[in-house]
């Protein structure tokens, strides 16, 4: 498969999963991906930071039917190391590490920023209860030393803010040349 047809392989797979899929939102997966991608392109500019926030949830569609298994409704199925692990087959660490490390960056900036918990929407904190909840300080200053942990936390907070109901969106092919420029070489 050429890169081309494995990113619009990527894109079709995002649509068709998530359009109807809301987790614990009142947006659907799709909408939250592009919303994601669309702040990234304005705000950050590469296409790095598009791919990471455009796919920053991916774990979530590898494991779709894990997560409706009944089995696993009280668990954390670590989407974002499931995500990360499998975008690093195809594409750069910029894009791969801010994806592995957008919810340890949510535990972060509970355990470092005032209110930053009273901001989340719902679904994000029943999300950080079954991920350990804030960091303790331990975990914080380790964080604070990873490789690209800047990146994670724009990532994060990203994500916090790409929940907007019935905002316009353009096509996902919109997002075919910032994939395709994040790919390894």
């Amino acid at each position: 498969m050429d890169d081309r047809a494995f990113i619009e392989a990527i894109l079709a797979v995002l649509v068709e999963r998530g359009a109807d899929w809301c987790y614990d939102e009142e947006v659907s997966q799709l909408e939250h991906a592009v919303q994601s991608a669309l702040l990234a392109r304005s705000e950050q500019g590469s296409s790095e930071a598009v791919a990471a926030a455009l796919l920053h949830d991916i774990g979530h569609f590898l494991m779709a039917d894990a997560a409706q298994d009944e089995r696993n409704r009280n668990r954390d199925l670590r989407h974002e190391t499931v995500g990360a692990n499998w975008l690093s087959h195809a594409f750069v660490p910029e894009v791969t590490e801010p994806v592995r490390l957008h919810v340890p960056a949510k535990r972060y900036l509970c355990a470092t920023e005032p209110g930053y918990w009273d901001d989340l929407s719902e679904g994000s904190k029943i999300s950080l209860r079954k991920q350990g909840g804030p960091m303790n300080k331990n975990e914080v200053a380790a964080f604070a030393m990873l490789p690209g942990y800047e990146a994670a936390l724009q990532l994060r907070r990203i994500d916090d803010r790409a929940k907007v109901v019935g905002l316009a969106t353009p096509p996902m092919g919109s997002f075919t040349e910032d994939l395709l420029a994040a790919l390894k070489p």
